[in-house]
């Protein structure tokens, strides 16, 4: 076992004797799941799955395809015709809650049910078969491999959906949810039932750690936009009325599910994932938000936290047969690039006047354009030597 996977196995054992919370009582088929299984998966950037625990386990996603059918809602429509139909502000209430803006009747954010149902509807496609079909192929291209509805557990949620289809009939009583509310609300149903497991969760979480690129499949899954605002989302509202005190001691944009999922997002770092069916007061896996926590607290994964390499990039200067060749590496925003204007203008203060000095930029992973465009500033006040490498 490597030394990060045996973190993960720490972690897990350290979380598995809390066996508080129960399962979700009020769907029959989730109510009969194993309260014992656990598991924790994380993807890093170079693709590779470490798991620990029931990770071959099988469990159906529920909520935690809403932030993924929010992604196809905004590949396919566009943010402000997304934002038409629902909002994006924290409802500081429970999943099932009747969280309605009082003027334009808007679900207040895409993360409780309401406003799952409106995203829902926005998937194009003429009756349940054709936008399931439209979800399954994203979620699948989020994790990496083909994933299919778990029929049984579908039956169950249709046979107790009755809250969920109120939901659907008042929105298209206010004119949010157009066309038949029973092809949104049996789509929604189908898609809380596709079968996943820990480690399909900690992929799609990867796919949004990396803006819209699965590190597994390599393959651009949605566009960098569209995870971004994704994650943001996800950050204040994904879990629920408990997403302050999570934002608070994980620091993670989250996702659960009442089946026992959690997804959790470092991003650029890792997509993470635990399972353990027990749930507490929000709906929310009690060991699952205790590995992750863990996890965050380990690893120093809390998005507050200082990381330094964001205003001190990498920076080298060499020689070659021309003059000084000031190299840089990893990522440049703004704060780096102050560090890299200070030490061009030391070279200028130490070198002759017809030095010849190159910016060499193209081995940065990412850069920012203001950061871009302040360099460039700088290089215009430099000395006539000063050129930058592309």
């Amino acid at each position: 076992m490597d030394p990060i996977t045996a973190l993960f196995q720490e972690v897990l054992d350290d979380v598995r004797p809390d066996d508080a919370g129960a399962t979700a009582q009020y769907i029959p088929e989730l109510a009969a799941a194993d309260p014992e299984r656990l598991a924790l998966a994380a993807v890093g950037p170079f693709g590779r799955v470490r798991a620990v625990g029931d990770d071959s386990a099988e469990f159906t996603i529920q909520s935690i395809s809403k932030p993924f059918v929010l992604a196809l809602a905004l590949q396919e429509r566009g943010r402000d015709e997304v934002l038409a139909k629902v909002g994006v502000e924290p409802s500081g209430e429970p999943f099932n809650a009747i969280s309605l803006e009082d003027i334009t009747g808007r679900p207040v954010n895409p993360m409780v049910n309401a406003g799952a149902i409106a995203t829902t509807a926005l998937v194009r496609g003429d009756d349940v078969d054709e936008r399931t079909a439209s979800v399954v192929d994203l979620l699948s291209a989020f994790a990496g491999r083909s994933l299919w509805v778990d029929e049984e557990v579908y039956a169950s949620e249709s046979a107790t959906g009755d809250r969920n289809r109120a939901l659907g009939h008042l929105l298209r009583s206010h004119g949010i949810l157009e066309g038949s509310v029973e092809i949104a609300v049996e789509t929604y149903f189908r898609q809380c039932s596709l079968l996943v497991t820990v480690r399909d969760l900690a992929v799609m979480a990867s796919t949004l750690a990396f803006g819209g690129m699965n590190p597994v499949t390599r393959e651009r899954v949605v566009d960098e936009d569209v995870a971004r605002d994704v994650l943001s989302i996800m950050a204040s509202c994904g879990m629920y009325d408990f997403s302050g005190e999570w934002m608070l001691r994980v620091g993670l944009p989250a996702k659960s599910g009442v089946s026992g999922g959690v997804l959790a997002v470092a991003p650029s770092q890792f997509g993470i994932a635990a399972f353990s069916p027990r749930l507490d007061e929000h709906g929310n896996s009690v060991r699952a938000i205790a590995a992750v926590e863990t996890l965050s607290e380990r690893f120093g994964m809390h998005l507050l936290e200082s990381h330094e390499t964001l205003a001190t990039p990498a920076v080298t200067v060499d020689r070659d047969a021309e003059g000084r060749v000031v190299r840089l590496g990893g990522e440049l925003g703004l704060a780096g690039a102050e560090r890299v204007v200070s030490v061009l203008r030391g070279l200028a203060t130490e070198l002759p006047v017809d030095a010849i000095v190159t910016l060499d930029a193209r081995e940065l992973g990412r850069v920012h354009p203001a950061a871009l465009a302040a360099l460039r500033g700088a290089l215009e006040s430099m000395p006539g030597g000063f050129r930058l490498r592309e």
